[in-house]
């Protein structure tokens, strides 16, 4: 019989490439960023996109964010599924969609990992992968960070050449 702990060394080991902390450090983090701190969350909400008159709002439990497009809606999903507190956005606004849709791959391949792997044993067990999964992704993602609240401008605005 195998444990929960192989389980979760059986899905790093097959996402590889696209596991979601992976993912964040080398699309997100290596490019300039601004920090985004979500509201206070209840654990295992639900998360979904709403379209609405004002916009596009992310609903996780009975929380309500607004956001600016539906690329940023997506892209912030992906952390408020996993729980996350603080996390980097691209400055970059043309970028979130091709990150964002790394980010979903990366979410739905891990939950379908454990779903494939847990297959004909008990739905406690699949919950107790995913939970571990989730936590040891969200702990990942808080180690590597969210940078700095706003991003660095390391533009000269002198005009004239100095003599």
């Amino acid at each position: 019989m195998i444990h929960g702990s192989a389980y979760l060394d059986q899905i790093r080991t097959a996402l590889a490439g696209f596991w979601l902390p992976q993912v964040y450090h080398e699309r997100v983090l290596k490019s300039r960023t601004r920090a985004y701190q979500f509201p206070k969350m209840p654990r295992n909400a639900k998360v979904e996109i709403h379209h609405t008159l004002l916009g596009i709002e992310l609903k996780a439990g009975r929380i309500r964010m607004l956001c600016p497009d539906l690329a940023t809606a997506r892209y912030l999903s992906v952390f408020a599924r996993v729980g996350c507190q603080t996390i980097a956005i691209p400055y970059d606004i043309t970028q979130i969609s091709r990150i964002a849709d790394e980010l979903e791959s990366s979410w739905h391949r891990m939950v379908l990992l454990i779903d494939h792997l847990a297959e004909g044993r008990s739905e406690r067990l699949r919950s107790k992968v995913q939970r571990k999964l989730i936590d040891e992704t969200r702990a990942a993602i808080s180690l590597l960070g969210a940078g700095s609240k706003f991003p660095e401008f390391n533009q000269s605005t002198r005009q004239r050449p100095r003599r």
